[in-house]
C-alpha cells in the first residue's frame, strides 16, 4: 500500500501522480538519471540537475535536498503559514504534514509540486498502559490532565479570537490582523452591542487566559506585551487552538456576553 502520493506540478514530467510505497524513494530534478526508478523531471535551467529525492515512509516522509546552494520550503497549505525550510545538503529531513507544497526557487520563479500523506496514525486511548496503581486506590480514573491552554469555545472570548486568526486560516498565512474595528463589525450580526471597549478587553483577556500575561491574582505585573495581537494568533495557530472548522463560532451566538 502507498503511503505518499506525490502530485507534479505544471510541465513537470511525468504529469500524472506518483504513488510510494515505504522505503520507496523519488528523485527529482533537471535532468535525474533515466536509471533511478522514480523520478521527477523539472525542466527549468533553475533547478539543479538532481535536486533532492522524496522518501515514503510508514506514516510521513522525508526530504532530502541535494542542491548546494538553494533551501528548499515545505509549507503546509492548511496551517496557516506552517512550514519547514530544508537547507543545502540535509538529507532525510522529516515532514509531518499530511498535505504539503515542496517549494523550489528556480532563478526568479518558485516552482512547486504537492505531496499527500494521507496515511496518518493516531493513537488508541485503549492501547495506552495505564501507570500501576498505588496501594489502596479504589478509584475507577483518576486525577485529570490538566489542560494548557483551556478555552470555551461557546464563549464570546472565543469569537474574538477566531476573528483575529480568520484571515490566515482563510489561506492567507502572512494576512495583517485585523484591527479592533474590524472584528467589532466582523462579529456585530452575533452580537448587536459589540464595541471597541468591549472587543479590547476580549484582547487583554485572552493574553492573560493564553498565559502571555500574568492574572490579576498574580502580584508581578509582567512584562509590556507588545502586538499582543499578533502573539496571541501566534500562539492559537501555533498549537492548533483555533482551526478553520471553528470559524462557524463567528456566525453562532456566544453563550456570555462579555466574555
Amino acid at each position: 500500500m502507498h503511503t505518499i502520493i506525490v502530485v507534479p506540478g505544471p510541465g513537470m514530467a511525468p504529469c500524472e501522480k506518483l504513488r510510494l510505497a515505504p522505503g520507496e524513494s523519488l528523485r527529482f530534478g533537471r535532468a535525474v538519471s533515466a536509471a533511478t526508478p522514480h523520478l521527477l523531471t523539472i525542466a527549468h535551467e533553475g533547478v539543479s540537475r538532481t535536486a533532492g529525492e522524496v522518501t515514503a515512509t510508514g506514516t510521513y516522509w522525508s526530504l532530502s535536498n541535494f542542491s548546494r546552494t538553494a533551501t528548499y520550503a515545505v509549507d503546509n497549505p492548511e496551517g496557516a503559514g506552517e512550514h519547514i525550510k530544508v537547507a543545502p545538503g540535509r538529507l532525510g529531513a522529516p515532514v509531518p504534514f499530511e498535505f504539503s507544497r515542496v517549494v523550489l526557487p528556480a532563478g526568479s520563479e518558485l516552482l512547486s509540486f504537492d505531496v499527500w500523506a494521507p496515511r496518518h496514525d493516531y493513537v488508541d486511548p485503549a492501547d495506552v498502559p495505564s501507570r500501576p496503581e498505588p496501594a489502596g486506590y479504589d478509584g475507577d480514573g483518576g486525577d485529570s490532565t490538566a489542560l494548557a491552554f483551556p478555552l470555551d469555545r461557546t464563549k464570546r472570548y472565543f469569537q474574538v479570537l477566531s476573528a483575529l486568526c480568520e484571515p490566515r486560516l482563510r489561506g492567507t498565512p502572512h494576512a495583517p490582523l485585523p484591527t479592533v474595528e474590524q472584528v467589532v463589525e466582523r462579529l456585530r450580526p452575533q452580537w448587536p452591542t459589540a464595541n471597541r471597549a468591549a472587543v479590547q478587553w476580549n484582547i487583554d483577556y485572552l493574553a492573560v487566559k493564553l498565559r502571555l500575561k500574568p492574572g490579576p491574582d498574580s502580584c508581578e505585573p509582567g512584562p509590556r506585551l507588545n502586538g499582543k495581537k499578533e502573539a496571541i494568533v501566534s500562539l492559537a495557530l501555533r498549537f492548533d487552538l483555533v482551526r478553520e472548522d471553528d470559524l462557524a463560532a463567528l456566525t453562532a451566538p456566544a453563550i456570555d456576553a462579555i466574555r
